[in-house]
């Protein structure tokens, strides 16, 4: 607890404003009783020149029997005398609870006792003067007290007290939350109001009223502007489930209340980078689907861990990945740099394939990516620190990704995270190589000014120098004038061939032709053999090992058409080619020819 948290808890529950008496003490003030004007507070703040800090503590007039609650942080009082006084050093053990109820001990103590004196007056219309209740120094005088709703009393019976540590607060705001889930209120909010880590019982009752009408009109879409302490026990209130149906629904109660409230200029960065910290947290811890969390999370983290696994396996990656993944973790010069400026996606594809070059570097065994971003690590995780939140049961064992960087484990009840941790990032061994990357690329480019190289750097120019001699050879190969074959025009080919064939034969020759194609002796049928007897005739020679090139001439045959004949009336007989035609030459398949002798009725053993 801070001393800060006194002045203000003293200023919204009992109007007092925190009094500097001495001009040349200004780290000296006093709180006085709101009804006597005694002091039942001495506030003392002093600067620790060893500690490199500021002290606060004070003394309260709550009477000396408190000193039996032995807390650390109480003890006899510091600068007052009299057993009445208490001192309170304030830190991170100080307990609020404790401290404020003492606080109310010294205001009840200090009240005065007395009676109500009334002097007989002249009837009202007949006097200015109206009847006044006057305090005495022996009265049980107080003002009028506000008219509490009963669902308020309600609540505040719930509330447990004993031991007033976080998780017994937390407990008590979770079950009081529920209660009022759905209640409303009509008081509107005036004053201020600064707590850490407020609950309802930090509320007096009309800043509670108030509160409440403020959740009501907030949920209808009227936003109004109520102090941030405030306004986060709303945020607790959804965290902890309290009127959503579960962990689902109260993530997009959150993301609505950045959305309307915190987008709308109202609240400030923190409770922004507290919000989306603590909506990734309970998407985890509720075992929410990763893809659901990450709507939750903190933008530039994910972005990080994102450029990470893309230079961890830029080979996965797109070059427009990789290079803006080298400009995210190592700076945004390498985005201006004159290689970008005559063909930005030459450019980008030449430091990504400089990086992916370079990532086969090692040194002391380590490769290029682990030198620069170290190994992921594993440390404790606390998992909506911070808030208000009581954890109803104990989490189940749960190994949970987030994403290719960042997972999540427990066991036991005991989180951990698993990342790439920013200590460990060697900044200047990435730029060192996105420099030498820059230099050598533009003197290849013959672009921009010339960099001088750092002789540190020297082990990136091999990488650098093979991403650029893939690129030299590429751009050749680019400027080769290609050679295109249309082979869907050898048909016609074919056929405007056999068209010249034709014009060109004598009568006689015609009537060869008509001969040779007339239909076979049935006695010669071989089954799959083709019916034209010069296609026999050629089988014959080439089996025989002769050149069948004077045939095909003699008959005015073209070899590829004779090898299609052949193969196609062969393939349902033996299932695959038995001729080939190189150029004008035809070639029988060694494989077949025993075979194809047996079809045309040889000895079957291979010879003529």
């Amino acid at each position: 607890m801070e001393l800060a948290e006194l002045i203000a808890y003293a200023k919204d529950t009992y109007g007092l404003d925190e009094q500097h008496k001495w001009a040349d003490f200004s780290g000296f003030s006093v709180l006085c009783h709101p009804q006597t004007g005694k002091w039942i507070a001495l506030l003392m703040r002093q600067w620790d020149g060893d500690a490199g800090r500021e002290i606060a503590c004070c003394d309260l007039k709550c009477g000396g029997g408190s000193l039996l609650l032995r807390r650390p942080y109480l003890s006899p009082p510091i600068r007052m005398r009299g057993n009445q006084w208490v001192g309170v050093v304030f830190g991170e053990e100080t307990e609020r609870e404790t401290v404020l109820r003492l606080f109310d001990q010294a205001v009840a103590a200090g009240r005065p006792h007395g009676f109500t004196l009334v002097l007989d007056t002249p009837p009202a219309e007949e006097s200015p003067w109206q009847e006044t209740a006057l305090p005495f120094a022996r009265s049980d005088y107080r003002p009028e007290r506000e008219a509490v709703p009963e669902r308020l009393r309600e609540m505040r019976r719930l509330y447990e007290y004993g031991r007033e540590s976080p998780a017994a607060r937390a407990r008590n705001f979770y079950r009081q939350a529920v209660f009022m889930a759905d209640y409303e209120d009509d008081v509107p909010w005036e004053g201020n109001f600064v707590c850490y880590y407020p609950t309802y019982h930090d509320l007096s009752i009309r800043q509670l009223r108030a509160y409440f009408t403020w959740r009501a009109r907030l949920r209808r879409g009227d936003v109004r502007v109520i102090p941030a302490s405030a306004a986060y026990l709303y945020i607790y209130e959804l965290l902890n489930g309290a009127g959503v149906s579960g962990p689902e629904e109260s993530l997009a109660k959150l993301a609505e209340f950045e959305r309307v409230y915190l987008d709308s200029g109202i609240g400030d960065a923190r409770m922004r980078s507290n919000l989306r910290r603590w909506m990734l947290e309970l998407a985890v811890v509720s075992g929410l689907p990763p893809e659901t969390a990450r709507t939750c999370a903190d933008p530039e983290m994910l972005a990080q861990d994102e450029a990470l696994a893309s230079l961890r396996a830029p080979e996965d990656r797109s070059d427009e990945a990789v290079f803006a993944s080298l400009c995210r973790l190592g700076g945004k010069k390498t985005e201006s740099s004159p290689v970008l400026a005559r063909d930005p996606e030459r450019g980008r594809r030449l430091f990504s394939q400089c990086w992916r070059r370079a990532c086969e570097y090692r040194r002391e065994g380590q490769a290029l990516f682990a030198l620069c971003f170290g190994e992921r690590k594993a440390r404790p995780w606390y998992p909506l620190s911070g808030a208000v939140y009581h954890e109803k049961a104990r989490p189940a064992d749960r190994d949970y990704a987030l994403d290719d960087c960042r997972s999540y484990r427990c066991r036991a009840g005991v989180w951990e995270t698993t990342a790439y941790d920013r200590l460990s990032f060697d900044r200047a061994l990435l730029q060192g190589f996105l420099r030498e990357a820059d230099a050598r690329l533009r003197r290849y480019l013959k672009t921009g000014r010339v960099l001088r190289e750092n002789p540190a750097d020297a082990w990136a120019i091999p990488y650098i120098d093979a991403a650029i001699e893939e690129d030299r050879r590429a751009a050749l190969e680019a400027a080769r004038p290609r050679i295109i074959i249309d082979l869907s025009g050898l048909e016609k080919i074919r056929r405007d061939a056999l068209l010249t064939r034709e014009s060109l034969l004598t009568e006689e020759e015609r009537a060869a032709e008509r001969e040779e194609a007339a239909p076979p002796d049935p006695a010669e049928d071989t089954g799959a053999l083709p019916a034209d007897p010069a296609y026999r005739e050629i089988l014959r020679a080439l089996l025989a090992g002769e050149d069948a090139s004077p045939l095909l001439r003699a008959r005015h045959l073209m070899p590829s058409l004779v090898a299609d004949a052949v193969n196609e009336a062969f393939f349902d007989e033996i299932g695959d080619t038995v001729l080939l035609c190189e150029g004008d030459t035809l070639l029988l398949v060694d494989d077949y020819k025993e075979e194809l002798m047996q079809i045309l009725g040889g000895t079957g053993d291979g010879g003529n």
